[in-house]
């Protein structure tokens, strides 16, 4: 079919089969179908959508279009996604934490995407850490300490790379089959037998209200499922920010601190474990009963911790780096407190304002091309219910000038408001199990 009978079909609101994406998709890979038309077709699937099956078999397309990663272990490949959100490290600390309870997690993250940080940047701040490694490293790396965090490579799903391109400038970036299809294709890619997926809810996600967010998720749950991949989500609050830190070398420190018992926050605490007993209870690791109490082990045992250093040590980092983080990881020169206007309690936060305090530093990007300061970032920021005056501040701030802090510390204070707290939204909202429901 011409790609553009296809596209008029689904502009109709018709289905496509299996075959007439795995064409398209093929043809969007090579270049032979032009970006007008891709363009074209995103918007068509915007305002009609896709049935289960449909998303399917673009899913499928999308990881056919590079290499599928195929593993011989002894032991479940599994990984973790989350749609993102402000002080989430979530996957600096589970990954070797499912390391040390004998899973291999080839996880490929993704770099900060508008307001929220990305686990590639906050790894970048680890001098020698290489990100972007050739599949050899990947493997090897994966094989021998059991977890490797790393950037999605050119050779995996090359057609999602083309196509989120064109969506981002299209403003078809919100629609949910291309949502699914974007990230269960990387996922797929890299070989995956088990998945769960942490999607955000509240100011600070993109999908900020929580029917949005399960529409996400029952999509991601029942594409994935249907795609051979056994995978279950969970919605978390995102009103607030997860961790005490939002930004880059500080989000990494923060990870250490968990990791070595030195800090745990408590809502972080919660969602991490709470995604990595999903994944023991979906490889028939550990029943649901004990699957936390087997996370926790691997923290008092100090096996998490030795195993995010060997990742470390075998992706180019230092080889005393968790032992001695505040010594590799850069510093801002400024650190100061910003505090409320008023004494009082936190009410409520826009989350998303202090990711756009964390850019305004420089820890994120206004455009594509921007360079990052990994050392800037907010710290001892302060959660819902918190009490702030003249001697508790809403947050720490790191920066590069003074002139950065001060425009951080404006929307800072803004994000912030003070009243009477309402009753603070669990970290944990709603599962999703492998059947939808």
């Amino acid at each position: 079919m011409l790609p553009q009978e296809l596209i008029r079909k689904k502009r109709d609101g018709q289905s496509l089969t299996r075959d007439e994406v795995k064409n398209f998709i093929a043809g969007l890979t090579t270049g032979e179908i032009s970006e007008g038309q891709v363009a074209a077709f995103a918007m068509a699937v915007f305002f009609r959508g896709m049935e289960p099956q449909e998303a399917v078999g673009l899913t499928l397309a999308m990881r056919d279009s590079g290499t599928v990663l195929k593993w011989d272990l002894p032991g479940p490949v599994v990984d973790k996604h989350s749609t993102g959100g402000i002080g989430d490290n979530v996957s600096l600390m589970l990954a070797p934490m499912l390391a040390a309870c004998g899973c291999y997690v080839p996880m490929i993250s993704g770099r900060g995407l508008g307001h929220t940080g990305g686990t590639l940047d906050k790894l970048d701040s680890i001098p020698g850490y290489v990100t972007q490694p050739d599949l050899a490293l990947f493997r090897k790396t994966v094989a021998e300490t059991g977890a490797a965090i790393i950037g999605q490579t050119a050779d995996l799903a090359p057609a999602d790379k083309r196509l989120y391109g064109i969506r981002d400038v299209t403003a078809t970036v919100e629609s949910v089959p291309l949502i699914t299809a974007s990230i269960l294709s990387k996922k797929l890619a890299a070989g995956l037998q088990m998945l769960v997926l942490d999607v955000k809810t509240g100011s600070g996600a993109f999908m900020a209200k929580k029917k949005d967010a399960v529409t996400l998720a029952k999509s991601l749950v029942k594409v994935a499922n249907g795609a051979g991949l056994k995978t279950s989500a969970l919605i978390t609050d995102m009103d607030e920010p997860l961790a005490s830190t939002a930004g880059n070398a500080v989000e990494i420190k923060n990870a250490v601190d968990y990791l070595t018992g030195t800090h745990r926050d408590a809502r972080l605490h919660d969602v991490t474990l709470g995604l990595g007993a999903e994944l023991l209870v979906l490889a028939k690791f550990a029943p649901v009963k004990t699957a936390r109490a087997v996370l926790e082990k691997t923290l008092s045992s100090g096996h998490a911790a030795e195993r995010f250093q060997k990742m470390i040590s075998a992706l180019g980092g230092p080889s005393d780096f968790v032992e001695n983080c505040d010594r590799h990881l850069p510093r801002a020169p400024i650190i100061k407190p910003v505090y409320a206007a008023r004494a009082g309690k936190i009410a409520t936060i826009d989350t998303r304002g202090l990711g756009l305090a964390v850019i305004e530093l420089g820890g994120g990007r206004r455009v594509a091309a921007d360079k990052i300061d990994h050392a800037v970032g907010l710290t001892a920021l302060a959660g819902k219910a918190a009490s702030v005056d003249k001697s508790k501040p809403l947050a720490m701030v790191h920066a590069r000038d003074e002139a950065s802090f001060e425009r951080a510390q404006k929307l800072l204070r803004a994000a912030y408001s003070l009243g009477k707290p309402r009753r603070p939204t669990p970290a944990l909202i709603e599962r999703i199990g492998p059947t939808g429901k």
